[in-house]
């Protein structure tokens, strides 16, 4: 199954590299045919692989074979990127929403490999000391600003 979610990630990755706009719409019946999978498969791959955390927005409709619009999010300007940043971490993170953040800027070059093992070092659980609630607040705080102060 993560085989077919990869292949379906990688199609949809490369119709955004060539669509107007960053912007696709796609028929959720049409896309599970090609792949001869079932529907909850895409809605799957879009969920985990196509979040505001890894720079995308995912605008679906049911019926009528399931339309499905993504927009990848791109970053033109230091202040769209500074509430990027604040707006999407927000108060708290988890771990996980945290490295999509991270990883995403790394895939759009904005932070470079090197930064991107620094900063997920930094935020890791056993490097933070506190309560899981605890651990999120301050794994947010940190990120923001090291990754304000990168890419500011």
């Amino acid at each position: 199954m993560a085989g077919l979610s990869n292949i379906i990630e990688d199609f949809i990755k490369e119709l955004l590299k060539t669509a107007e706009n960053d912007t696709i719409e796609i028929q959720r019946n049409e896309m599970a045919e090609q792949f001869e999978c079932s529907p909850s498969q895409i809605n799957y791959v879009l969920s985990t692989r196509f979040t505001p955390y890894k720079g995308y927005y995912v605008e679906s409709r049911r019926g009528g074979g399931g339309y499905i619009k993504i927009i990848k999010v791109s970053i033109e300007n230091n202040e769209e990127i500074y509430n990027i940043i604040v707006d999407t971490i927000g108060n708290s993170i988890t771990k996980s929403k945290a490295y999509n953040i991270i990883e995403g800027l790394y895939e759009e070059d904005l932070i470079n490999k090197r930064e991107e093992r620094i900063i997920k070092i930094a935020i890791a659980n056993r490097t933070l000391i506190g309560s899981n609630e605890e651990k999120n607040i301050l794994r947010a705080n940190i990120l923001k600003n090291i990754l304000l102060t990168l890419i500011m």
